[in-house]
């Protein structure tokens, strides 16, 4: 057969197995896998928008792309002092890479080095332009997310707000660290100090959190 005429068969079987999945891919008719695989795909699809959203609206508000938005806001929320492993466990990043973005975040004056109590340790610690900066990119970021959530009504958001403190809680007990989890989160708006924070709060959560 020539390739021009597999090709015509190949897109015309396809079609055909499109057209069938569609055909029962609404509503109760979806079967168990569809419909499973249909919730996977919308949250996928949601959790990159979300992504780039909050990547767009954090990097305009500091120095350095990459991880250094959740680097410099971890040091001004809940990590200042500590020391480049710390950080660098809680961003997800090697020593190395960890020892460049605090470099770029030194150059740029938003952190500062200091001797820590254990001599063999560096302390890391935002100043106070960095702390401005760590509360802009929180601000932007709220801002970014409250704008996707515009299409729900007021229950519509309770009820995804709980679905969310259910999935967190999962994603603790899978054994990522809190602090990883949290790098870029506002404490006061989950309420963390109020002992409302899902991840703070879920049992068997690792260290190196909040």
């Amino acid at each position: 057969m020539a390739l021009a005429g597999i090709s015509q068969r190949l897109g015309a079987e396809t079609s055909s197995k499109f057209n069938a999945v569609g055909a029962t891919a609404s509503g109760s008719n979806l079967c168990n896998v569809h419909r499973s695989q249909r919730e996977d795909n919308l949250l996928g699809a949601f959790s990159a928008a979300v992504t780039d959203r909050v990547r767009a609206a954090v990097t305009t508000s500091a120095p350095n792309a990459g991880e250094g938005p959740a680097g410099i806001v971890a040091l001004a929320s809940f990590l200042e002092g500590g020391s480049i492993e710390e950080l660098s466990r809680v961003l997800g990043l090697s020593h190395s890479a960890t020892l460049r973005m605090v470099d770029k975040l030194e150059r740029g004056g938003l952190i500062e080095r200091r001797e820590a109590d254990d001599a063999r340790a560096v302390a890391v610690v935002p100043t106070d332009e960095g702390k401005k900066v760590a509360a802009q990119i929180q601000r932007v970021r709220m801002e970014a997310l409250d704008q996707l959530l515009q299409p729900l009504s007021a229950s519509e958001r309770a009820e995804l707000a709980r679905l969310h403190e259910k999935l967190l809680k999962g994603v603790v007990a899978s054994g990522v660290a809190r602090g990883k989890i949290c790098r870029l989160c506002d404490l006061d708006a989950c309420g963390h100090e109020r002992g409302r924070c899902p991840v703070t709060e879920a049992p068997g959560a690792v260290t190196d959190s909040p």
